[in-house]
């Protein structure tokens, strides 16, 4: 970890350590923030003691992180559009970083000092696309190409439906609990149990599935939402020591070997396909290999830059041996090259199982760009751990008396929860983010429908108001830091 440090002037470094204390306090403080929701409903309960549910729920958002793996970190990194990414420079790779943690903290402690159960992920998506915005107006590109809006749209419709789809699970299974056990005591309310049966906790099967589901929970979030803080501090890595992290440098031989053919099969299947792409691709048109120290990816340069991919990894074994230059220069190739094949993936002429083979050749092109070191990994699961274990109380109380009109029973907290870990768990197969705060906060509402205690209008409209306004507000406001960071301070 170290040997980052190696070689940078006094000021880069001072830089570096306070971007990286920035992406480890907004973890920090999403532990707090979003993991009250993980415990609100096992505390609420009283299915665990407030400090020991907290204390394990920090254990599993740590371990969440750890096995989560990088896809969600490289779903937020790609936000962003290509152009940005394989062009940052230091100053610009400060100014973005920066400008969008700062914004992203702002609204959280805003949001968690009145209680409100906002969204990290909308907070961290919302300052993503106002830095993507600004950049082009500042560099004039279209509005259009400010952001990677296929995986703007992609990210926004999992962060609409995953709420909703939240609010009918969690009601439907709270119906099937009901009319398969309609007696049960899962019915009551911690209160109504200790006034008529002189109990503190709940029934054992119930705090069982409780405390396993709350458990769950915060595991999935952990591996969700950690995952938003590794893309950050790659972004802080590649945009302030390009030349040692652009690229895997643990890469073995095997790896840049998948690595070249890919490129090699890459050129091939568009060979195969040049009725359909010929034209897109300028396939056999293209001349030269070189691409402009500016450059913006283009298709038509697809062919010249498979062959200076190809040139530069001739005989390469180790990323070592390749000099600073030349490793930005592949890393460009490589995002660039896989930037255009994604856009053929979504041809309408292309047959379903040619679309899945170009998947695979995707996923070996970037396998050496698309990583983290284990440092960064060990470094986002302790802060968002450590951060689990302070704070909570503001949001488990809201989420446990002030959703519904009544307080919540024990069989709506296990079907919020469930229904929780199940939609999270599944963004996280497809490498989606999504909000922990708004899917068991819109389980906690459904069930409160099912059970017909009604809602309660003030908090509802707090939650929804925070919905809506968590978008336009981070990203005006990291659009406006990172205006204010290129025009007066870079």
């Amino acid at each position: 970890m170290f040997d980052l440090f190696s070689g940078l002037d006094a000021w880069l470094v001072l830089s570096l350590c306070l971007a990286l204390a920035f992406v480890l306090t907004f973890e920090f403080i999403n532990g707090f923030h979003d993991t009250a929701n993980a415990v609100a409903t096992v505390i609420y309960t009283k299915a665990m003691s407030p400090y020991r549910a907290v204390f394990l729920s920090g254990i599993f958002n740590f371990l969440g992180v750890l096995l989560g793996g990088v896809g969600v970190a490289y779903a937020i990194v790609h936000l962003l559009p290509v152009e940005l990414l394989i062009n940052v420079n230091t100053g610009h790779g400060l100014a973005m970083v920066f400008s969008l943690l700062t914004a992203a903290i702002a609204w959280n402690l805003g949001t968690w000092y009145f209680g409100i159960p906002a969204s990290s992920s909308h907070t961290l998506i919302g300052s993503i696309l106002g830095v993507g915005l600004a950049n082009a107006l500042l560099t004039d590109l279209p509005l259009g190409e400010g952001v990677n809006w296929g995986k703007a749209i992609d990210i926004g419709l999992s962060l609409i439906f995953s709420p909703a789809a939240g609010f009918l699970v969690a009601a439907l299974l709270l119906l099937g609990l009901k009319w398969m056990y309609p007696l049960s005591k899962m019915h009551k309310t911690p209160e109504t149990r200790k006034e008529l049966d002189e109990k503190k906790h709940p029934p054992f099967w119930n705090r069982l599935v409780l405390v396993l589901s709350a458990m769950a929970v915060s595991f999935v979030h952990g591996s969700n939402d950690g995952q938003k803080g590794i893309g950050l501090i790659m972004l802080v890595l590649i945009g302030i020591v390009p030349a040692k992290f652009v690229l895997d440098l643990n890469s073995t031989t095997y790896q840049i070997e998948r690595t070249r053919d890919a490129a090699t099969h890459l050129s091939q299947f568009y060979q195969r396909h040049t009725d359909t792409l010929g034209e897109m691709l300028a396939l056999g048109k293209s001349n030269g290999s070189e691409m402009p120290k500016l450059y913006r990816c283009d298709p038509k340069q697809t062919e010249p830059t498979i062959n200076a991919l190809l040139q530069k990894l001739n005989g390469v074994a180790n990323y070592n041996d390749l000099n600073d230059d030349t490793r930005v220069e592949v890393r460009r190739y490589l995002l660039c090259l896989d930037d255009t094949a994604k856009k053929v993936g979504k041809l309408s002429e292309l047959p379903a199982r040619e679309k899945a083979d170009l998947e695979k050749l995707r996923k070996d092109l970037t396998a050496t760009t698309e990583y983290a070191p284990f440092w960064v990994i060990l470094a986002v699961a302790l802060a968002l751990g450590i951060g689990t274990m302070v704070g909570w109380k503001r949001v488990v109380r809201t989420v446990g008396e002030k959703i519904g009109k009544q307080g919540m029973t024990y069989a709506q907290g296990m079907s919020a929860q469930i229904t929780a870990a199940c939609a999270i768990g599944m963004a996280n197969i497809y490498s989606l983010p999504v909000s922990t705060t708004h899917v068991l906060s819109s389980g906690v509402a459904g069930t409160m429908v099912a059970n017909r205690s009604g809602l309660q209008g003030g908090t509802v409209r707090n939650i929804l108001m925070a919905w809506v306004l968590t978008l336009p507000t981070t990203i005006l406001l990291s659009a406006a830091l990172f205006w204010v960071a290129i025009t007066f301070i870079v």
